[in-house]
C-alpha cells in the first residue's frame, strides 16, 4: 500500500508569506490500482506528485509505501514527466536503460530488460532511434518505459499525455491501458481532462484550488472494459460515461467558483 496520510505542504512565497498548496490530503493507493488525480491548474495535484516521488518534503503528515516512510527519491517509484526528458544523444534503448545503468546492472541485462519493455510500448523496431527521430507519442512511449525498467512499485504521471494531439493522446491512453493490464503495475496519474480521468482511473480523485484538498473520490470501472478487448468509443459514448461526465464537470466549476463545499470523504 502507498498511504498518504493528512498531506500538508506550505512553500515560501515571494514576499516572505507562506503559500499553502496542499491541505490534510489522505489517499491510499493499493497494488494494482489506477488513481486519477483531476482539479485545475495551482489545485496541488503536481505538488502531492512530487512529494510522492520524494522530490518535495511535507510540512506536516506522511507518505509511506509498503509501510516505510518517503524521504527522497528511490527506484521503488517511477516517474514519467509532463516532457519526455530524453537525453537527446542516447538512443532510445539506452535512455530506457539508463536508470539500470546508474544501479549497476549489467550491459546485457539492461539491454535485454530495455528491449522487452519497448516491446511493450510498441518501439521494439525502434531501439537504436535517437530522440529527434521519434514523435511526440513515441517519446512519452520511451519515457514510459524508462520509467518501468527498475520494476517500480508504483508509477507516477505528471500529465504525460497533455502536450500530444488529441488522436494520438487517445492512442497513448489505450498504449497506458494495455500496459497497466499487462503488468499489473499500480499507477497515480494526473490530468486536467474530465474525459481521460474517467477513460483511464479505477479510482477518481477530484482535488479542490490552493490550498490542493481531496474533495470527492469515484469509483469507476471503465478502464476494466478497456483493459478487456472494449472499444473506446462504445466506453465514451455509453449513458453512464455521459452522467459521470456531466457530473464531476458541474462538481469542478461548483468548486471553483467557491460555491459549493464538499466533505473530504464525498464519494460517489
Amino acid at each position: 500500500m502507498l498511504r498518504i496520510n493528512e498531506a500538508s505542504v506550505f512553500f515560501a512565497g515571494s514576499r516572505g508569506a507562506a503559500v499553502h498548496a496542499l491541505d490534510r490530503v489522505s489517499l491510499d493507493i493499493p497494488e494494482g490500482s489506477f488513481v486519477v488525480a483531476l482539479g485545475t491548474s495551482g489545485c496541488g495535484k503536481s505538488t502531492l506528485l512530487n512529494a510522492m516521488a520524494g522530490f518535495l518534503p511535507l510540512s506536516s503528515g506522511s507518505i509511506t509505501l509498503s509501510g516505510r516512510p518517503i524521504t527522497g527519491p528511490g527506484a521503488d517509484r517511477g516517474v514519467v514527466f509532463q516532457k519526455d526528458s530524453l537525453l537527446p544523444w542516447k538512443s532510445a534503448l539506452d535512455n530506457v536503460a539508463l536508470g539500470l545503468q546508474f544501479a549497476g546492472v549489467p550491459r546485457t541485462v539492461r539491454r535485454a530488460r530495455a528491449l522487452e519493455l519497448l516491446g511493450l510500448v510498441g518501439l521494439q523496431d525502434f531501439a537504436h532511434a535517437m530522440p529527434h527521430e521519434l514523435s511526440g507519442g513515441m517519446r512519452q512511449r520511451v519515457g514510459i518505459a524508462r520509467a518501468l525498467a527498475p520494476d517500480p512499485a508504483i508509477l507516477l504521471m505528471d500529465e504525460p499525455f497533455g502536450s500530444l494531439d488529441s488522436l494520438t493522446r487517445e492512442q497513448m491512453q489505450e498504449l497506458l491501458v494495455s500496459v497497466w493490464s499487462r503488468t499489473g503495475k499500480r499507477i497515480f496519474f494526473i490530468t486536467h481532462s474530465i474525459e481521460e480521468a474517467l477513460v483511464l482511473g479505477t479510482q477518481l480523485v477530484v482535488m479542490s484550488p490552493r490550498p490542493g484538498r481531496v474533495v470527492a473520490r469515484f469509483d469507476l470501472d471503465f478502464v476494466h472494459t478497456l483493459g478487456q478487448g472494449g472499444s473506446p468509443l462504445g466506453v465514451k459514448t455509453s449513458p453512464e460515461f455521459a452522467r459521470l461526465q456531466a457530473h464531476i464537470r458541474t462538481l469542478v466549476h461548483r468548486t471553483v467558483d467557491g460555491l459549493t463545499v464538499l466533505h473530504p470523504a464525498t464519494r460517489i
